[in-house]
């Protein structure tokens, strides 16, 4: 049937049509329901549909049982005065979009016909709508104002995405504020008061190092019993993955992220609360979208599970941009898979940065302040290609890691401790404790995940100056004075990430081996005395990172 009964249809497009009823008719013999048809039936069609010049044409028909049936065919031939709208590419666009909308929305079943562009949707429950509304439903949303948006607040737009933004940043703020008071508090607890209060003038000085085994390990046993009694909490490979197939987390992985993470820092394994509060903020900003806006688009829900990972590494890092800009490049399996996201990335991790910052009574400065840090102005091409060079290094650095690791892993497999639902979740942890604390004893260091040891280490500074540790003097006095004992304790810093994370215990490792590059830094200066300290240790802090998570931007 050709859109105008005066004009005479080419035998071709006869065939397409007779072609089209029979499928109808096959379809609808074995089904029972409308069928709806789009695309070409031939493959001069579809290389029509490829070039520029290419049109389409809507037509409606009714089939044997009386229901209509909506055909979105390309003919070259069309009738005198074919309404058409917009160019080939933007109607081919908007038809892909169409059809993948129909088969994720309503369940229904793509079949190809004769050629690539010929889709059959069965049995859908939406109305299917014509190329011509889908046109120019789409050129209504480019004619929209930013007003428009504000008071329409449809899905996915500028003004909705700022209200999201601005509340996910609130909130994660204040829950990146609310860990870190609990994890501070309780890091007091463990290694400040009740040493104090329990052991000093209580028990005699030289038995002062047994406080170490009998708090990681005491606390180690803890977050093996919480992640076998709570449930799988995740990690931050489990996340991205929650984000590629659903777009957020769910939110039943929080309580059991908040105890297993919190143990793992207080025991002083090598792990910290960076893929923690990741993960709970993209869990947090998912159910904002899902609930309390309602959100349906799962890209939509997307951008703003993106923006509480960005929220609390902003906070994290102290800088909404890297921060930002390390949630999306994490996530990402190509390089730049979601950068879509980033601007309202950005603006959330920059509200969650004023909301953590006031919150906590910090100034937005850099997290690490150094006197004898370079500017820009005293930088020159050198540094480039001495930073180039040191990156070398560092990669060399993370492939022994990443071999040392699996074989690690291998180990423990062996053990038949890396089951799938936790049930040796126990003894694996506390094996890995084994390797944490025996390091740790000799090598003091090497605890606790290196946000706050950084400093100490980059200054060489006295092993009395670690934050959060005692007895600070380990069973030998350790000291980092001289270029073996730095290179000892990058080294031992590396194995203890490795038990840490083998053994189970749940955190993040990004400071953990910002740490390790800081005792590689310092032993390179012991060999080349020329070389900025700051230079060093910030390359081969960065170099190892980058190389381990593959976030070349972070």
């Amino acid at each position: 049937m050709g859109p105008n009964n005066d004009r005479t249809n080419p035998p071709e497009i006869d065939e397409a049509e007779h072609k089209s009823d029979a499928l109808i008719a096959h379809i609808e013999g074995i089904n029972g329901v409308p069928a709806v048809i789009y695309g070409s039936t031939s493959a001069d069609d579809e290389e029509s549909l490829l070039n520029s010049n290419s049109r389409r044409q809507s037509r409606i028909k009714r089939n044997g049982n009386g229901h209509p049936t909506t055909i979105i065919a390309d003919d070259d031939d069309l009738a005198p005065q074919t309404d058409l709208h917009g160019s080939s590419r933007l109607a081919s666009n908007a038809f892909n979009n169409e059809m993948r909308r129909i088969k994720s929305v309503d369940g229904g079943v793509a079949r190809q016909t004769s050629s690539v562009l010929s889709l059959c949707t069965v049995g859908s429950s939406q109305t299917v709508k014509t190329l011509k509304e889908i046109e120019e439903e789409y050129l209504a949303k480019t004619r929209t104002t930013f007003y428009e948006d504000a008071i329409n607040f449809k899905e996915g737009t500028i003004p909705q995405s700022i209200v999201l933004a601005t509340v996910i940043g609130i909130i994660c703020g204040f829950v990146a504020y609310m860990y870190y008071q609990v994890l501070d508090y309780l890091l007091g607890i463990v290694w400040k008061v009740f040493p104090t209060n329990y052991i000093i003038d209580k028990w005699p000085e030289h038995l002062y190092i047994l406080w170490v085994p009998l708090a990681s390990f005491f606390l180690s046993a803890c977050c093996g019993l919480s992640i076998y009694l709570l449930g799988e909490p995740g990690d931050l490979a489990y996340t991205i993955k929650c984000i590629h197939e659903k777009g957020y987390k769910a939110t039943n992985h929080i309580i059991p992220m908040l105890a297993s993470s919190m143990f793992t820092i207080l025991s002083g394994a090598s792990l910290g609360p960076e893929a923690p509060l990741v993960a709970i903020c993209a869990a947090t900003a998912g159910f904002i979208s899902r609930h309390a806006f309602q959100q349906k688009n799962r890209n939509t829900i997307r951008k703003h599970t993106f923006m509480g990972m960005a929220g609390a590494l902003s906070a994290f890092f102290g800088v909404p941009l890297g921060g930002s800009l390390f949630a999306l490049e994490v996530a990402s399996r190509f390089g730049i898979e979601y950068f879509e996201h980033l601007i309202e990335a950005i603006f959330a991790g920059e509200v969650c940065v004023v909301v953590f910052r006031s919150l906590a009574g910090l100034p937005l400065a850099a997290i690490w302040k150094n006197e004898n840090t370079p500017t820009i102005a005293e930088a020159d091409p050198s540094m480039i290609l001495l930073g180039g060079g040191l990156g070398l290094f560092a990669a060399g650095l993370a492939y022994l890691w990443a071999n040392f690791h699996w074989r690690l892993m291998d180990a423990f497999g062996c053990l038949g401790l890396l089951d799938d639902d936790n049930a040796y979740a126990v003894p694996r942890i506390m094996l890995g404790a084994l390797g944490v604390v025996s390091i740790g004893m000799m090598v003091p260091q090497t605890m606790f995940w290196g946000e706050w040891e950084f400093p100490v280490l980059a200054a060489l500074s006295p092993a009395s100056d670690l934050p959060h540790l005692w007895p600070t003097s380990g069973l030998t006095g350790f000291e980092m004075d001289n270029c073996m004992n730095c290179l000892i304790v990058g080294f031992c810093k590396l194995v203890v990430i490795s038990f840490t994370v083998a053994g189970g215990y749940r955190g993040g490792f990004i400071f953990p081996f910002f740490t390790a590059g800081a005792a590689f830094g310092r032993a390179l200066c012991f060999m080349f005395p020329s070389i900025s300290p700051v230079i060093s240790t910030l390359c081969f802090a960065a170099g190892i990172n980058v190389a381990i998570t593959r976030t070349a931007r972070k």
